[in-house]
This record gives structure tokens, C-alpha cells and sequence, in this order.
């Protein structure tokens, strides 16, 4: 297989993986009597929000992404091998599918079923705490990724509730602008070095 089908497959099944999530929160949230969708609803607030809690989190990676530190730097090669080389040929419009899809499903699944369903069971901060030591694990490149990933998902559960209605399209939009943004960063370095 050649690289050009190697990435072009990466793409394509990234977005099915993705996608995939919704049907695992479809089915989770149907065992747990959830409707992973009755709290997402179009609101102009809720798009402010994510747009204005987008920038925090996009500011913290760009700082983390050039510390000097060891374990930093893995993470830096780690994503610049992977997800530089894998998306090198996506054109912008790819990487906003990419990363929309996995706005939408991580959040749907997470903080549509996960954390709703914890919150039922232990309560509103343990649920929040346990549905991301979870979304931390599942990005589990390094001890420290799992971790930076843990705190990522408190910020974005955080924000489910921001401004008192309970909304997920907000923590949708940070996750998907900021994997975007991020996306955009990984591939202008790894073509930098690369090419």
C-alpha cells in the first residue's frame, strides 16, 4: 500500500472510529436509561461558550508543545509521528471533519452518557472525577498524556453546566475547535521537519 493510501486510510477510518462512538453511546445510554442527546440543543450561549472556552485550553497546549520538558517531549514526538505523519496529505477541510466527528462522539459519549450516568450513582464531583479518570485512560499514550487528557475532560464536563443550563453542544464545540486547532499545529511542525 502505498503512503498516500496509507493516510488516506488513516483518515477514513479515524472518522468511522469516531463515528462508531455514537452508536456506543446510543447503545451505553439505552442500558443506562440515558438519552445521550436530551441535553443538546442549539443555543447561541452555548456556542459563545465554546468558542470563548476554546482559547484557554488551545493556549495551554501551545505552551505545553514547546516546553522544554522530557515527558513533554515525548508526547511532542509521539503525536508528530502519528498523527503528523498520518494526516500530512489531509487538506484543512479533512482535519474540521476529523476533528468535528470527534467533538461530537467523545462528547456524546462522555459527557452525554458517562458522566450523567457516574453523576446518578455517585454524585455530581465524583461522577465528573470518575468519567475522566475513564477519558483519561482511553488516551492513555503516556502516563502524562492520560493525565493532561483527565484534566481536558474535567474542563470540557465543566463546561456542560457552564452558565447554569446544562448544554452539551458547548463542550461538542471546545473539543472539536481545539483538536482542530491542535490538528492544524501537530501538521505545520511535523511538515516543517519533515518535509
Amino acid at each position: 500500500m502505498s503512503a498516500a493510501n496509507e493516510q488516506d486510510n488513516f483518515f477514513t477510518m479515524a472518522c468511522y472510529f469516531e463515528g462508531c462512538l455514537i452508536l456506543v453511546a446510543v447503545v451505553l445510554g439505552w442500558i443506562a436509561g440515558i438519552d445521550p442527546f436530551v441535553h443538546l440543543h442549539f443555543s447561541e450561549r452555548a456556542i459563545i461558550y465554546g468558542i470563548m472556552g476554546t482559547a484557554p485550553l488551545f493556549l495551554l497546549f501551545l505552551a505545553l508543545y514547546r516546553l522544554p520538558f522530557d515527558a513533554l517531549r515525548e508526547i511532542h514526538q509521539i503525536l508528530d509521528e502519528t498523527l503528523g505523519a498520518s494526516l500530512q496529505r489531509c487538506h484543512w477541510t479533512d482535519l474540521l471533519v476529523l476533528a468535528s466527528t470527534a467533538g461530537i462522539a467523545e462528547e456524546l459519549l462522555f459527557r452525554g452518557v458517562i458522566q450523567p450516568w457516574m453523576e446518578s450513582s455517585w454524585g455530581m464531583s465524583a461522577g465528573l472525577l470518575g468519567s475522566n479518570i475513564l477519558f483519561g485512560l482511553v488516551h492513555a499514550v503516556t502516563p502524562l498524556y492520560a493525565l493532561l487528557a483527565g484534566l481536558v475532560g474535567i474542563y470540557l464536563g465543566l463546561f456542560l453546566d457552564y452558565g447554569g443550563t446544562r448544554n452539551l453542544l458547548t463542550p461538542m464545540i471546545i473539543h472539536a475547535a481545539y483538536d482542530f486547532l491542535a490538528f492544524l499545529v501537530i501538521l505545520r511542525g511535523y511538515r516543517k521537519n519533515n518535509l
